[in-house]
């Protein structure tokens, strides 16, 4: 019995195992496959006769997606120029003045600018708070320190704190929190927003990670005047 229970426990790792190796590198290859097939449907915009598979002696998978990358880096060079910053901000006011659509378009862009841009601070750090009550913790985003009446009423620090919802992190609260209630976490906005949307799933290793104190406040901010 001993003998067979030990089988079993080596073939129930062993699928566990191959379980985790094969089923994530099956769904990545599938939404590759799906994404450079739906980008080649870029291709349907272009009139027949200047389909590139007009003037290419083979099928060239994923060209649509290489187009794609080419069109928003385009795009991108287009905005930074100061004509067409202009046309994006004039874009800008119009979409904010529908009511439906301007919180959608707030959420995704303020998601994506948190998420690939290098220079954002606006999430300065990720930390630990109790909440909805003391000895329960969520994780949040400290955004900077509050200030004028907020610090003068509650006559202490207190932190701005934007506490995510799961799975959709561009929904969620506003917090005051006091500092010495805060505990900084040493994972990055990045790390803590995979944290977030996968429910937990997807957690961040502390190896290697440098775990001494700072010297200076918890959250390493400084009060604005």
């Amino acid at each position: 019995m001993a003998l067979l229970k030990i089988i079993k426990d080596r073939i129930r790792n062993y699928f566990i195992a191959g379980l985790l190796t094969v089923v994530p590198l099956s769904i990545t290859t599938y939404v590759i496959a799906v994404l450079l097939q739906h980008a080649d449907r870029v291709f349907h915009l272009v009139p027949p006769q200047y389909h590139p598979k007009e003037f290419l002696p083979f099928p060239l998978p994923g060209l649509g997606a290489i187009i794609v990358f080419l069109l928003i880096v385009m795009t991108g060079l287009l905005v930074k120029n100061y004509l067409g910053g202009k046309i994006v901000d004039f874009g800008e006011r119009i979409v904010y003045q529908i009511p439906l659509v301007r919180p959608l378009y707030m959420a995704v862009k303020q998601l994506l600018v948190a998420v690939f841009s290098q220079n954002y601070r606006g999430f300065k750090r990720v930390a630990l708070i109790e909440y909805p009550r003391k000895g329960i913790y969520v994780l949040g985003f400290v955004t900077g320190v509050a200030s004028g009446e907020v610090q003068e009423i509650t006559q202490e620090v207190v932190l701005n704190i934007f506490l995510p919802t799961t799975p959709n992190p561009t929904s969620g609260f506003y917090l005051l929190v006091p500092e010495k209630d805060v505990m900084p976490l040493q994972m990055s906005v990045e790390e803590a927003f995979k944290l977030v949307i996968s429910g937990g799933l997807v957690s961040p290793d502390l190896n290697g990670r440098n775990s001494q104190k700072n010297e200076t406040t918890p959250c390493g901010l400084q009060q604005s005047t």
